[in-house]
């Protein structure tokens, strides 16, 4: 019976490490993605944004690094107190979201004084399409805190999608050629491979459960193909005449 349950907690504590080695990838991604096109800029004061960016930037990578804290008082065996700052939790991702919003408008007025007003509103479609699924998902990752093992994958995905951002920058700085910059918002399709490359975590995950528990737990089965999907329609509704229609109506928010 003590070798059964010395078993037990060390796949448990297997499967804690699993957790917060991902955690900390996301960090490192958060982080890494936008060095070349934030971070140092930013330090070199090259970098020249409306504020509510850098505010849209920052609450980004403290929710990030918030979420790492909590998975590690998880590992710690201190669920009590994760549970304790799941509140706090929730206002930032609410402020987040409002964030996105903000920062969004205040792009798009930019680029409309640029010349780039129809290019930034289709390109404008890769984060607000995808908004409504990102926030449903955490909805239901708060609705499920009492199921761990949904809560925590629910989570996951919504980690995944974050990450799609900066993984996208990463293309930019790798492989888009001199001077696409200056031609103003790129077409929403190279939003899709980035958004894909985010979906390899989530297999990463997935793979994890089939060595572990012996099946994908079927958050991941129901949620990977609800992300690609919204990877793939983003493109056809970015040229849609209805969702340029939307586009001038949402930049028009704040006055």
């Amino acid at each position: 019976m003590t070798r059964v349950n010395e078993t037990v907690s060390a796949r448990r504590g297997e499967g804690q490490s699993f957790y917060l080695w991902l955690a900390g990838a996301f960090v490192a991604i958060a982080f890494g993605g936008f060095l070349p096109t934030y971070w140092l800029p930013v330090a070199a004061g090259a970098f020249h944004r409306p504020p509510i960016v850098h505010i849209h930037g920052l609450i980004f990578f403290a929710w990030t690094c918030f979420y790492f804290a909590q998975t590690a008082l998880v590992a710690a065996g201190r669920t009590p107190d994760h549970r304790n700052w799941g509140l706090a939790g929730i206002a930032l991702f609410s402020v987040m979201i409002c964030t996105v919003l903000a920062a969004q408008v205040a792009i798009l007025k930019l680029n409309d004084q640029m010349g780039f007003g129809d290019q930034a509103r289709r390109f404008a479609a890769v984060s607000l399409t995808l908004l409504p699924l990102f926030i449903g998902i955490f909805a239901l990752a708060i609705a499920k805190v009492r199921q761990p093992q949904m809560h925590k994958r629910l989570m996951i995905l919504v980690m995944c999608m974050l990450m799609q951002p900066a993984i996208a920058r990463l293309f930019i700085t790798f492989l888009a050629p001199a001077g696409a910059s200056d031609a103003g918002p790129p077409s929403p399709f190279v939003a899709v491979p980035p958004g894909l490359v985010a979906d390899l975590l989530v297999m990463a995950a997935m793979i994890y459960d089939w060595r572990t528990i012996g099946r994908p737990h079927r958050v991941y089965l129901y949620g990977l193909p609800l992300i690609m999907a919204n990877q793939l329609v983003m493109v056809p509704i970015a040229a849609s005449a209805v969702w340029m229609t939307f586009a001038r109506g949402f930049e028009g928010l704040l006055g």
